[in-house]
C-alpha cells in the first residue's frame, strides 16, 4: 500500500511540473506554453501558424550573494488570465490611432525553499508576444541586486542575423548580416572604433536583434519600457543556438539593485512571415504606459535645418578659440581670447540659417557650439565641464533668438554633456530656465565620451535612470528632448512623448567619418527604429566631404534620391535638412521634396520591405491627408512594383517623382536623378528603377476637377 501511494505521489509530482498552460494570440496565430521543469524552472515556447519559433527557453534571475536565487525550486501558486482591446491615439506618430490587442497570463510563482514569489506576465499580442519579471512587496525579497539575468530565447535553427556587436557604450556600428553560427568568426571585424566602446563577448549582440529563417520567418528581440533597470543585451550559445539576456554592469559589476514591489522590463519577440509586419508593428510601444504629460499641446514635431554638419565635416569647428590649451569655466577670460576665425556658432552665421529656414518653411535651426568649454571638453575625463549658459562672445543669445522669433522660427538648444551626468544634473534646472527665458522649447542633448561618474557605462541602470530624469525634468519645463549617445529607445515616448528623438545608432554624422554601408538604412527601421525614432538626419546633397573640407575625404555611401526616401522610411517627428543652404541651393528642384514632406501622420502602409535589401513606405500627412512615398535600396539595383490602392478612389492625383537616373550609383554618380510628373489613381501600379545605394520619393497631389 505505502508502494502504492508512493508511486501515486511520484506521478502527481512529475504531472504538476509536467502541466503546461498555454496562452493564445487574439488572432489564434500564435501560441505561447509556459511550464515548470522538474527541478521547478520556469520555462516558455511560442510557436506561430504551427511551427516553433523560439523551442523551450528557461527563465529566472540569479541574484549576487544568494545561492538559491531565482531560478528554480518554483510552484505555481496561481494563474491569473485577461483579455484586452483598446484604441489610443499618439501625441505625434506614424498612424493616428493604435490598437493594443493583447491576452494576458500572469503566473504566480512561489519558491519554496524561500518563501519567496515571482510574477510572470505575458502578453500574446497579434504580432508576438512581451514579458516581464514581476516582484511583489513581501517579506523575503525585498532589496536585491541583480547578478544576471537568465532568460533564454532558443533558436529554431542558424537564421540570418542583422547584428551589431554587443556593447555596453554604444550602438554606433554598421549591421553585419551572417548566420548565427558566423557571428563569433565575423565578430573582430564587426567592432570598429568608436571613442567610448565596451564589448563583452565574441558571441553578444543588441538589441534589437532582427533575424529571418530559412523558412521565411522574421523574427525580431528587443525589450520594452526600460525603467530602472539595465539595458538588455543577448549573448549567443552558438553551439545550440540560444541567446540569453546579458545585462548592462554598473561601476562595480552588479548588474540591477532593485527594491520590491517592482518591474523588469518587458521582453518582446515580435514575429510574422511578412517583413512589412515588423515595420509596421506597434507592440513595444504598446506595453509602455499612456502619457503621464496632462497637456501635450506644446510637443510638435518639426523639420529643421541647422548648424551642425560644417562641424562635423570639419569645415568649422565647436571651439572659439585655438589660443588655449585648457579652459576652465568661471576662469577663462573669452573677451580676451584670439577668434580662431573658424568658429560656426557665430551671429552672423546663424542669422543665416534662420533666413533659410524661414524662407523655406522650417520651423527649428539647431545650433551647436555656441557655448563656452568646447576647446577642451573631449577625452580629458573631464567634471565641470559645460554650464549651459554662458554663450561665446559671438553668440548673442538674447539678439538671436529676437531675430529667429521675427522670422517665425524657433531655435534649438545643443547641451553636449562630455558624459559627465553629475555635471548635467548639477546644472539642469538652471539650464531648462534659461531655455524657457529665451523660447527655446527643444533640447538636442549627447553624451559623448566615457561615463562620469568613472566606470559606469552608457547603458547601465544608473546612468538610464539618469536618462529618465532628463526626460521627465524636461516635461516639467515643456521642453522636448532629442538625446543623442543614450541609450537605445524601448516605446517610453508613449509614456513621455516629450522624448521626440533619439540617436542611439550609427547616423549621418558617420557619411563624414568614412560612411555608412548603403544597406544601413534598409536595416535600421527593423532594428534601431524599434523602439522608437531616430533623429539620423537626412537630407545630404553633396556626397563628396572634400568639397566641404579638403582635409576630409569620406564619401556619402547614398543618391540623392536615398537621401530625400529617408524622410518617410527613417521615421521621425523630428527631422533635419542636415546639409547647408549653399548645397540645397544648387539642387532647388530636389530640395523642393524635403520643403513639402509632411512629419507627423495619420496613416502609414509599408508596401515592399526585405531586411538588407528594400523598404517602400507610403505615409498619409496628418491634417492635410496628402499622401508621400519614400522607397530606399541597398547595395544592389532593382526595379520597385508597387499598386497605389491607398488613395482614394474615384480620384485623381499629380505623383511628383524624384528618382535615381538610370547611370547613378552611391559610389561614382550619386547626384543623377530625375523628376517627372504622372497622373495616377488607386487603380494605379507603378514600377520604378532603384539604382545601388538609390532608392525614390514620390509626393501626391490631388487634381482638381
Amino acid at each position: 500500500m505505502k508502494k502504492y501511494l508512493l508511486l501515486i505521489s511520484t506521478w502527481l509530482i512529475s504531472y504538476c511540473y509536467a502541466y503546461a498552460q498555454e496562452l493564445k494570440s487574439p488572432d489564434e496565430k500564435f501560441i505561447m506554453t509556459f511550464s515548470l521543469l522538474k527541478d521547478g524552472t520556469p520555462t516558455y515556447q511560442l510557436t506561430y501558424k504551427g511551427k516553433p519559433v523560439v523551442k523551450e527557453s528557461t527563465l529566472g534571475l540569479e541574484l549576487k550573494d544568494d545561492k538559491q536565487s531565482l531560478l528554480h525550486g518554483f510552484s505555481i501558486a496561481d494563474t491569473k488570465r485577461n483579455t484586452f482591446d483598446e484604441s489610443w491615439n499618439p501625441v505625434w506618430g506614424e498612424v493616428k490611432t493604435i490598437r493594443n490587442h493583447y491576452n494576458e497570463m500572469a503566473v504566480t510563482l512561489q519558491q519554496q525553499a524561500t518563501d519567496r514569489q515571482v510574477i510572470i506576465r505575458f502578453r500574446l499580442f497579434n504580432d508576438g508576444l512581451g514579458f516581464r519579471y514581476e516582484f511583489p512587496a513581501q517579506k523575503n525579497l525585498t532589496y536585491f541586486v541583480i547578478k544576471e539575468e537568465k532568460t533564454q530565447f532558443a533558436m529554431t535553427g542558424d537564421h540570418t542575423a542583422f547584428w551589431i556587436p554587443g556593447d555596453y557604450d554604444t550602438q554606433e556600428y554598421d549591421y553585419t548580416t551572417s548566420k548565427l553560427s558566423e557571428i563569433r568568426g565575423l565578430m573582430p571585424k564587426a567592432v570598429t572604433p568608436n571613442v567610448s566602446q565596451t564589448t563583452f563577448s565574441p558571441t553578444g549582440v543588441q538589441t534589437s536583434l532582427m533575424m529571418k529563417t530559412a523558412e521565411g520567418i522574421y523574427i525580431n528581440l528587443h525589450e520594452a519600457a526600460l525603467i530602472n533597470y539595465s539595458c538588455m543585451h543577448l549573448n549567443l550559445d552558438d553551439k545550440n543556438m540560444i541567446f540569453q539576456s546579458w545585462l548592462t554592469p554598473d561601476a562595480t559589476g552588479d548588474k540591477g539593485h532593485m527594491q520590491a514591489p517592482c518591474t523588469s522590463p518587458w521582453r518582446t519577440i515580435i514575429v510574422s512571415d511578412d517583413a512589412r509586419d515588423i515595420l509596421a508593428s506597434k507592440m513595444t510601444y504598446n506595453l509602455n504606459e499612456p502619457t503621464k504629460i496632462a497637456n501635450t499641446d506644446w510637443i510638435k514635431p518639426v523639420k529643421y535645418v541647422g548648424v551642425w554638419w560644417e562641424m562635423i565635416t570639419g569645415k568649422s569647428t565647436w571651439a572659439y578659440t585655438d589660443q588655449y590649451p585648457t579652459v576652465q569655466l568661471g576662469v577663462t577670460d573669452y573677451s580676451k581670447a584670439v577668434p580662431n576665425g573658424k568658429h560656426g556658432a557665430n551671429n552672423a552665421n546663424v542669422k543665416k540659417y534662420i533666413d533659410f529656414a524661414a524662407e523655406n518653411g522650417f520651423g527649428g535651426v539647431l545650433v551647436e557650439g555656441w557655448n563656452v568649454g568646447w576647446e577642451d571638453w573631449f577625452g580629458n575625463s573631464k567634471d565641470y565641464v559645460f554650464d549651459f549658459v554662458t554663450p561665446y562672445p559671438d553668440f548673442d543669445v538674447a539678439a538671436l533668438q529676437a531675430y529667429a522669433a521675427s522670422k517665425g522660427v524657433k531655435i534649438i538648444m545643443h547641451h553636449e554633456t562630455s558624459a559627465s551626468v553629475r555635471n548635467y544634473e548639477r546644472h539642469m534646472d538652471t539650464a531648462y530656465k534659461f531655455m524657457r527665458a529665451n523660447g527655446y522649447d527643444a533640447v538636442k542633448s549627447g553624451y559623448v565620451g566615457n561615463m562620469l561618474p568613472r566606470g559606469e557605462h552608457h547603458y547601465s541602470q544608473w546612468i538610464l535612470n539618469h536618462y529618465q530624469y532628463a526626460i521627465e525634468k524636461a516635461a516639467q519645463y515643456h521642453i522636448m528632448v532629442n538625446a543623442h549617445e543614450a541609450v537605445r529607445p524601448t516605446g517610453i515616448a508613449r509614456t513621455y512623448p516629450n522624448l521626440i528623438g533619439n540617436e542611439s545608432a550609427r547616423g549621418t554624422e558617420y557619411q563624414a567619418f568614412g560612411g555608412n554601408k548603403p544597406n544601413h538604412v534598409t536595416i535600421l527601421p527593423f532594428t534601431r527604429l524599434v523602439g522608437g525614432p531616430m533623429d539620423y538626419t537626412p537630407g545630404i546633397f553633396e556626397m563628396d566631404i572634400s568639397k566641404m573640407n579638403p582635409d576630409n575625404h569620406s564619401h556619402v555611401n547614398s543618391t540623392l534620391a536615398n537621401q530625400l526616401a529617408l524622410y518617410l522610411t527613417m521615421y521621425s517627428p523630428l527631422q533635419m535638412a542636415a546639409d547647408i543652404p549653399e548645397n540645397y541651393m544648387r539642387f532647388k528642384d530636389a530640395f523642393q521634396f524635403i520643403k513639402d514632406v509632411a512629419v507627423d501622420w495619420d496613416e502609414s502602409k509599408y508596401l515592399e520591405a526585405e531586411p538588407g535589401q528594400y523598404i517602400t513606405v507610403a505615409r498619409k500627412a496628418k491634417g492635410t491627408g496628402q499622401w508621400f512615398i519614400g522607397s530606399v535600396q541597398g547595395e544592389n539595383a532593382r526595379t520597385s512594383t508597387i499598386t497605389l490602392d491607398f488613395l482614394e478612389a474615384g480620384k485623381k492625383y499629380t505623383a511628383t517623382i524624384y528618382a535615381d537616373a538610370k547611370e547613378a550609383h552611391y559610389k561614382t554618380n550619386p547626384q543623377a536623378y530625375t523628376i517627372r510628373k504622372i497622373t495616377v489613381t488607386n487603380k494605379s501600379k507603378l514600377s520604378q528603377y532603384c539604382a545601388p545605394g538609390g532608392g525614390y520619393a514620390i509626393s501626391f497631389t490631388e487634381e482638381k476637377k
